[in-house]
């Protein structure tokens, strides 16, 4: 954090520094962009098409500088990079800043809620939670830009992983945030680390597990070279990424631009919920026949971690931002039928 409040600059400054003109008088925007993902993942594939999509449809007015893998800075500091001016973009997830304020959970992944992306991202959308949202972002001199819902996510598990029982003493990595939570409810033993770090603490036996991403993903970092236990269709967790920009340059960037990038985002969604449900499944029969266990959880189960995730939610809403956010949740669900009255 010191090496961030060193390289910090003012709002101004990094907005002459983000866009400029060329000669024939059009704006143009120059963006650097970090993401946890590495760029053999599907999620990372996406993103760079993302940043494709996004250069292409400004005819080159909007030029990017992608870093993956969290090669900057490491994954939780990358809001903070941006907001100070060390990056202009995140493409992280909000649940990496509830040391912030425990609302970027409730924008980040609400966990045991929304069973589809379409559901949360209707939420997100058209259920208030953009607005509700964008005041939080704005508050830490950030622009919420878009979100990104792939889908549900599994584990990834040296040890067996097929039910609540699996959980007693099952040391795994954990983002931070609410799920440490929910987690030591059921008899678990999560340790927050750094994405980056995940293979290394399988590999050495410092974690028996981890909640990684969703299978497909969990593919494409190697997990399953080492962890030969994993769980599907996923349940627990299903986090919203988020192209998140600081603010002074979101400001400075000519509306069109900031149109297309907003564009861009929502097209980049929607691929991602629909290519996650094919590569999910090519994942499984892979998986299956390299001799990798997959359970899927009993539905006994899945009422116990949801219900233990759902009477985490007020005791994490701890600030009125995040209680308004959950009270938004849960009247959302309440329509939808998934939280009952």
């Amino acid at each position: 954090m010191k090496f961030l409040k060193t390289a910090a600059c003012s709002a101004a400054a990094l907005a002459v520094l983000a866009t400029g003109a060329i000669a024939d008088g059009h704006a143009t925007t120059k963006l650097r962009i970090q993401t946890h993902y590495a760029p053999e993942t599907t999620s990372g594939g996406l993103l760079t098409e993302l940043m494709e999509n996004i250069e292409l449809m400004s005819n080159g007015e909007i030029d990017i500088e992608m870093f993956y893998s969290a090669s900057v800075v490491k994954s939780v500091e990358t809001f903070d990079a941006a907001a100070s001016g060390i990056l202009d973009c995140d493409a992280t997830g909000g649940g990496y800043q509830t040391g912030k304020n425990p609302a970027f959970q409730f924008v980040g992944d609400i966990m045991g809620g929304y069973e589809t992306p379409a559901q949360q991202l209707s939420w997100l959308y058209y259920g208030g939670g953009r607005d509700a949202a964008q005041a939080l972002y704005n508050q830490y001199d950030m622009q919420l830009v878009g979100w990104i819902v792939y889908g549900q996510e599994s584990f990834a598990s040296t040890k067996p992983i097929a039910g609540i029982d699996d959980l007693k003493d099952w040391k795994f990595r954990s983002p931070p945030g609410m799920e440490t939570k929910i987690f030591e409810k059921l008899g678990a033993s999560p340790i927050v680390m750094d994405f980056t770090e995940i293979f290394t603490a399988l590999e050495t036996g410092i974690i028996d597990g981890a909640d990684a991403s969703n299978i497909s993903n969990n593919v494409g970092l190697g997990l399953y070279d080492i962890a030969k236990f994993a769980n599907y269709p996923g349940f627990h967790s299903m986090p919203s990424d988020h192209l998140a920009c600081n603010k002074a340059v979101w400001d400075a960037m000519p509306a069109h631009h900031r149109a297309i990038m907003e564009t861009a985002v929502s097209d980049i969604a929607l691929k991602s919920a629909l290519i996650f449900e094919k590569r999910n499944a090519e994942a499984v029969a892979k998986l299956t026949a390299d001799g990798v266990t997959i359970s899927q959880w009993a539905p006994e189960d899945l009422a116990e971690f949801r219900a233990a995730a759902q009477a985490t939610w007020p005791e994490f809403a701890t600030t009125p931002e995040a209680k308004a956010l959950v009270d938004s949740h849960i009247a959302y669900l309440k329509q939808l039928g998934i939280v009952k009255e």
